[in-house]
Formats: structure tokens, C-alpha cells, sequence
């Protein structure tokens, strides 16, 4: 059959991004024919790497984002009009969805629980909310994969969106996060390359979304580690965003020179093989991929508990989960004791057991059955 994905913004490095690969490669092997309408495109096209996905760019343009995202959906109507498919699938909030992947948390909770009144006076609130009611409203037929236990109530209780449209996917990891069996080789040349020194800790920040990922709570409880333990301890950032107001903070802070920007890499996992611990004290936060990659690679990791993904490290033992409501005086003595607790071996022996797990992996086949679903009873 022929499937049309729908994704705003398509960069190598995002979560959703990724996903919508996973999903698109998966539909290729199943035989499918595989369509992507998107907006911008920032990455090497499939056809030049081999790929036999259809990457259509939609012609608009605007100054303002929301006037650009209704201008893509009316444009990808019309195409669909013209050109029509099987099924339609969206990475982002849209009408005219058959399926919906649930990569981003629910508006309206976001705006209930952050935004004053004032804010849903605005254009742009009108728009996302109009584009969220599309998928979730009672009347609508749209199938929606959620990827997080927390996503279902939150949706149900702004929309009162029937339960049985819902559809719960596994996690979708990549199996070279896996800690190999040369880890300590790995380690060594990695920390070579970077000139770390025995004795000192690597802390990761990984993740594009900077502000929505917490940084500047990694950075406030970073300055605060003692100062021996802060002396011999190194903070990457790795992540496909605007680092600026983020190295400003860090030289308001005084760390800058302990602190190393990078943008987005595909090398990810000899960072987790490498380093000491993960921290994610997100503001928002559906799934956190990054939780369970941190996991399988024996990377202890300190995490917030509005994560979708942070009940796989609670359950497992192989770090710590920073209860809400969050406070920077709890985080702070929380980042100390993932860099130097007596049980960081028992954590790293407990995540990397989660990796002989197979429903780990199975997200892209569980997600396109649906798919295939969708297109079969319309």
C-alpha cells in the first residue's frame, strides 16, 4: 500500500525525527511504498543514500510558525487530493490524520498547567489547540500511538477521546546502544581522545530541546556539586538546538570551562559507553529515549519523574528518578549521589539486564501494524 507520513521539521537528530525513520524504514521492508510531506528537510535526501522514500516538500512559507503549519496541512490536502494514499500519517498534530504518533505531550496540559489566561488569546494558541482538537476530538477517527503511560489520561481528560482509539507502543531502541563487549576498550580511547583523565567524571546532557530538557537545572545543579567532587567532573551537551543562552548561563555560572557544547552527532553511543552519568531533569518530557539508551549502554542516570520513560529506571534500579514536584535543592544533592554512590555498579549491572529485553526494540513493528490497520478498516 502506500503510506503518507507528515512531519513539519525534519532533522537527523530529534526524537520524533528518528522515530519517523524507524516507522518509514519498517514499512519499506513490509513492502510498502513511502511518502513524506514535510515542510524543511535538513538532512541528505533517502535517495541519495540509497532509500526508496519519496520526500515531498511543501511550497509555503510564512513568518510565524503556526501560519506555516496551516498553510503545509491545507497545501498536503490539496496534494492528497491530487495524489491520494492508503493511509495518512502524521509525526505531528494535524487534521486530516488516519493516524497520529504522539511524539509530543498534550497542548492543552502544557497551556493549563504553564501558560496564564492570557496566552489563549492568542493566534498561536488558536491554532495548535484547533490542530490537537483535530486528532483528539470525541468525533474524530483518528488512530493514535502513544508512546508513554502518561499520555492517555491527559488527552482523555481535556478531549474525552474514546480509549479504544488509543494505541500503546513499546520503546523503540536502537540495538547499538547496547553495551558491547569491548566497552572498556572504548571507553579507554574515547577518554583519550577527549583528555579525560582517570580520575575524573563525565556527565551527559543529550537531547535537542534544551530549555524543555531542563539544562539550566543541569547547569544550577552542576555549579553546585562540592568542590573536589566539582574539580575532577566534566558536563557534555549534545544536542541539535540554539546553545547560546545556555553558554551564557554557564559563564554567569562560572563553569564554562568544565562545560563542552556539541551539536547533534551520530556517534551518540560511544558517549554513553564513555561516561559517568545522564541527567534529565526535564520541564516536559513524554517519553525520554535517551533513559532506556543510557540504560542498555551501563549508564547510571538521574532523571525526572514526569519522564514517559522514567518508571523503566525506577523499575529497574539503575539510577534515580527525581520525584515531582522538582526541587533544585533535591536535584543538587541527587547529582552528587549518582556521581559517587557505593550502588552505581549495581545500577549499571541492573540497566544493562533491561537490554535482553525484546519489547524494547519492537516500537517501528508494533507502530506500522496499526498502520496497516488503519488502511485496512477505514
Amino acid at each position: 500500500m502506500q503510506i503518507a507520513f507528515c512531519i513539519f521539521k525534519y532533522f537527523p537528530f530529534g526524537g520524533i525525527q528518528r522515530d519517523l525513520m524507524k516507522l518509514a524504514r519498517e514499512s519499506l521492508a513490509r513492502g510498502h511504498e513511502v511518502r513524506v510531506y514535510v515542510v524543511h528537510w535538513n538532512a541528505p535526501l533517502p535517495a541519495e543514500t540509497g532509500e526508496a522514500i519519496q520526500v515531498v516538500k511543501a511550497p509555503v512559507s510564512a513568518l510565524a510558525n503556526h501560519r506555516l503549519y496551516e498553510r503545509f496541512a491545507a497545501w498536503v490536502r490539496d496534494d492528497l487530493r491530487r495524489h491520494p494514499v492508503d493511509v495518512v500519517v502524521g509525526m505531528n498534530k494535524m487534521p486530516g490524520l488516519d493516524v497520529y504518533y504522539a511524539g509530543d505531550s498534550c497542548f492543552e496540559e502544557k497551556v493549563s498547567s504553564q501558560r496564564g489566561a492570557v496566552y489563549r488569546l492568542l493566534p498561536r494558541y488558536r491554532h495548535f489547540a484547533a490542530f490537537e482538537r483535530a486528532v483528539f476530538d470525541p468525533s474524530a477517527r483518528t488512530r493514535i500511538l502513544t508512546i508513554s503511560d502518561q499520555q492517555v489520561p491527559q488527552f482523555r481528560k481535556h478531549y474525552g477521546t474514546p480509549e479504544s482509539r488509543f494505541y500503546p507502543l513499546p520503546p523503540g531502541i536502537d540495538p547499538d546502544r547496547r553495551a558491547p563487549d569491548d566497552v572498556s576498550e572504548v571507553r579507554r580511547a574515547f577518554r583519550r581522545e577527549f583528555q579525560l583523565g582517570d580520575d575524573e567524571r563525565l556527565l551527559l546532557f543529550v537531547g535537542s530541546g534544551f530549555r524543555k530538557k531542563g539544562l539550566d537545572r543541569t547547569l544550577l545543579a552542576f555549579r553546585a556539586l562540592p568542590p573536589e567532587l566539582y574539580s575532577r567532573t566534566r558536563l557534555f551537551v549534545i544536542g541539535h538546538d540554539n546553545a547560546q543562552p545556555f553558554r551564557r548561563l554557564a559563564k554567569r555560572l562560572k563553569v564554562a570551562d568544565r562545560v563542552r557544547f556539541f551539536p547533534g552527532r551520530d556517534d551518540i553511543p560511544r558517549f554513553l559507553f564513555s561516561a559517568d552519568g545522564l541527567v534529565l531533569p526535564a520541564y516536559d518530557e513524554n517519553a525520554g529515549m535517551i533513559i532506556i539508551e543510557a540504560m542498555i549502554a551501563g549508564l547510571p542516570a538521574l532523571v525526572t519523574g514526569n519522564c514517559g520513560y522514567a518508571q523503566f529506571l525506577r523499575d529497574a534500579r539503575a539510577g534515580i528518578v527525581s520525584e515531582a514536584p522538582f526541587d533544585q535543592q533535591q536535584f543538587n544533592a541527587q547529582l552528587i549521589e549518582l556521581l559517587t554512590s557505593a550502588e552505581r555498579p549495581r545500577w549499571r549491572a541492573n540497566g544493562i539486564r533491561l537490554a535482553d529485553d525484546p519489547a524494547i526494540y519492537q516500537l517501528a513493528s508494533r507502530a506500522v501494524d496499526v498502520i496497516e490497520l488503519a488502511a485496512a478498516e477505514p
